[in-house]
């Protein structure tokens, strides 16, 4: 780490309500969108870690109402967390630390928003789910969350990314990208649109339940990749749940189809190889389990029976994404060779055609739970 950035970061700190003297600070590889530092300190002779975080504005355009929900969220886990059986409390949620003026951020004189967060101790994750085992605990952690989360009180949270999960909108600008074809591309992706527009009726699937009143609005994650639960480096089991920045109100479904999306196919979201892409159902069955043991007591059967489905729904929808983007020029997802997004979209819908051929076996098996 550069001088200077340490150096900011030591300015930073001192904004913030720590007691002890910073030691040290390096960057820390958590998440692609914000800008994440550990930093070291010395109080009474201990050593603790705090999180220093820049919120990236280009993606989270208000800062304060991103912080605004996660102070909302974190106090309300905590005082469930302390009302209940579990233990390690301080392990199990994040920590806001307020800067000296009692805001629950900083901002500095360039206008960048800085937050600080308790730096969890004895927890890792990973980028992928390695067995049955750790996909039970990633659906656990996420049906916790959303347990816990479901009798939040006071105002609605605020929409950190509008429509972040409309899955219509995602569709129409597919279509508008398809029609404009401004790099040439649609003469390479046929086969792809070609899948895309047929599929366009999944859409609006969730969207009309919950339009008709059929599903309810929720506290949701959406941002559920296995990468976001923190498991304890001696159990094994479920901590934390991590990256609050996409806490808004939403449907079950979008958590739920995401993690079906990115837990159980073994292959990486931007494999060549499609012949590798699949959803195992082993995995399926340990998450759905996991999720449904925390989930059971606040979802409505309606909500249950279209939980199968949201994993095509979703990883559909990823792929649409991908699509419009490849069309595009690349605009938007980073992209590392010729053609990374038509891969990336590729392997979605491959893995939309797995999900869609075992659909009725994952519907009987989340009935069963």
């Amino acid at each position: 780490m550069a001088y200077y950035e340490e150096s900011k970061i030591r300015d930073i700190s001192r904004h913030f309500d720590i007691y002890g003297e910073i030691l040290h600070a390096e960057p820390c590889k958590i998440g692609h969108i914000n800008e994440t530092y550990s930093a070291t300190y010395s109080q009474g002779g201990a050593v603790i870690r705090y999180v220093h975080q820049k919120i990236n504005q280009s993606v989270f355009k208000d800062p304060p109402a991103v912080m605004d929900n996660i102070l909302r969220v974190t106090r309300h886990l905590r005082a469930k967390l302390t009302n209940s059986t579990f233990n390690d409390i301080t392990r199990r949620t994040l920590t806001v630390i307020p800067a000296i003026d009692g805001n629950p951020y900083f901002q500095d004189d360039e206008n960048d928003y800085w937050r600080t967060y308790i730096f969890l101790e004895g927890v890792q994750t990973f980028e992928a789910v390695q067995s049955p085992k750790q996909a039970f605990q990633a659906g656990k952690a996420f049906g916790e969350f959303q347990q816990m989360l479901s009798d939040l009180p006071g105002k609605r949270l605020n929409e950190t990314i509008p429509d972040f999960h409309n899955s219509r909108k995602r569709f129409n600008t597919f279509a508008k990208a398809v029609q404009n074809d401004k790099c040439n591309r649609a003469r390479y992706a046929k086969k792809e649109i070609d899948f895309a527009l047929a599929n366009e009726p999944l859409v609006d699937v969730l969207l009309d339940a919950h339009k008709k009143g059929k599903i309810p609005e929720r506290i949701t994650h959406n941002d559920t990749k296995f990468n976001n639960v923190m498991l304890d480096m001696e159990s094994g089991r479920q901590m934390c749940v991590i990256d609050l920045d996409t806490v808004m109100p939403g449907l079950i479904h979008y958590d739920f189809g995401d993690m079906v999306r990115t837990t159980t196919s073994p292959t990486v979201e931007d494999e060549i190889d499609l012949s590798k892409v699949h959803m195992d159902m082993k995995m399926f069955e340990a998450l759905a389990r996991g999720y449904t043991e925390a989930a059971n007591g606040f979802i409505t059967k309606q909500e249950k029976a279209l939980l199968a489905f949201a994993g095509k729904l979703i990883t559909f929808t990823i792929g649409l994404r991908f699509l419009a983007d490849y069309l595009n020029g690349d605009i938007y997802f980073r992209v590392h060779r010729p053609g990374h997004n038509l891969d990336r979209c590729r392997t979605q819908f491959k893995l939309v055609e797995s999900i869609a051929r075992q659909e009725d076996k994952m519907r009987k098996f989340i009935d069963s739970l």
